[in-house]
């Protein structure tokens, strides 16, 4: 095949047993305003019907390529074969219960044709589902508070990211990670290249029992903590640090601290702030701005709360205290007497 015939997008969806979903999803794809892409479906060894779904459409649509595997291997192991299939420029990721807005590819393509710098591309998307009210996750649009942002949670919905091919390298999911494989994917990419994200919804992302993030939450904590770790990196902050729970409950805005902890969380505050300074990593103000905020839920939801405590917030943590709610210190005041 020449290269004038060649896809310019490969959207890449992983499939098991979704029959009750897979129509809508195919369909929202194939239905693009942008129609210069390629679909590689990934069947999973499903036991129900999808196989047969995918099939009827293979007839209808040459823009289909279909990947029935003989073994299931997991959505981390699907996504990455579609990765190496992939002849597009570009990539966009569907899951098989998700639903893309029509004018999505066309939106998406236009960012990144026009601006070079930026190398992956998201939307914000609205969840919905038989138990679930309609509800817009709006994320930051520009690269700098993006990549604050990632700090503290994965900013960026899977369902609707769209980036360029040869940002990946030999970057690929970790089944190690499950459900927040896409978390630590785009956690190692942000590094890399500038993030963007359009500010509309461009894709409905569906929430049922069977949603993988409901069905393996015991290896999201490990998880987490694990990219996160990743990401200290960028402040010169390594795993075998000794105070490397303390920069994480810092970025978290950690409850339940004791007062000896609080005073950890002053000295890693100032580390951050100091190597930012250095390194430059991030936006100081914005990075400054989290933290903070991170530093105000640490507060108010201390384990314990003295006069020396308060005494502390007002000397070390001025900034943070000063915002809280009147209602905050006053519980927090109560809490010190009794």
């Amino acid at each position: 095949m020449n290269n004038a015939t060649l896809p310019e997008i490969s959207v890449v969806m992983p499939v098991y047993n979704a029959e009750k979903y897979l129509n809508e999803a195919i369909d929202s794809v194939l239905n693009q305003t942008y129609s210069n892409f390629e679909l590689i479906i990934l069947n999973d060894k499903s036991t129900d019907s999808s196989k047969a779904i995918i099939e009827s459409y293979l007839a209808k649509d040459s823009r289909i390529v279909f990947i029935d595997k003989e073994t299931n291997v997991g959505p981390a192991n699907l996504r990455n074969q579609g990765f190496d299939l992939a002849r597009g420029t570009y990539i966009a990721l569907l899951d098989a219960d998700d639903i893309a807005k029509p004018t999505r590819f066309e939106k998406q393509i236009a960012i990144l044709k026009y601006n070079p710098e930026i190398g992956v591309c998201g939307t914000w998307f609205t969840t919905f589902g038989d138990k679930e009210k309609n509800k817009v996750l709006q994320h930051p649009e520009k690269h700098n508070q993006i990549k604050v942002n990632f700090l503290i949670d994965c900013t960026i919905g899977n369902s609707t990211a769209f980036f360029r091919k040869n940002i990946l390298d030999d970057i690929r999911y970790d089944k190690e990670y499950v459900p927040v494989e896409d978390y630590h994917l785009w956690s190692r990419l942000i590094v890399k290249t500038q993030f963007y994200i359009l500010q509309e919804t461009l894709v409905d992302y569906r929430i049922h029992d069977s949603n993988i993030s409901q069905t393996k939450i015991d290896n999201v904590k490990r998880s987490n903590r694990r990219i996160k770790i990743g990401l200290l990196k960028q402040f010169g902050i390594e795993e075998d640090n000794p105070n490397i729970n303390t920069f994480i409950h810092l970025i978290e805005g950690q409850k339940g601290l004791d007062f000896e902890e609080i005073k950890l969380v002053s000295e890693c505050y100032n580390h951050f702030i100091n190597q930012n300074n250095i390194l430059e990593n991030f936006d100081a103000t914005l990075l400054e701005k989290m933290l903070q905020k991170s530093i105000g839920r640490i507060i108010r939801k201390a384990s314990k709360q003295s006069n020396s405590q308060i005494k502390f917030y007002k000397e070390k943590f001025a900034q943070a205290y000063s915002k809280l709610a009147f209602s905050d210190k006053v519980l927090i005041q109560i809490k010190a007497i009794f």
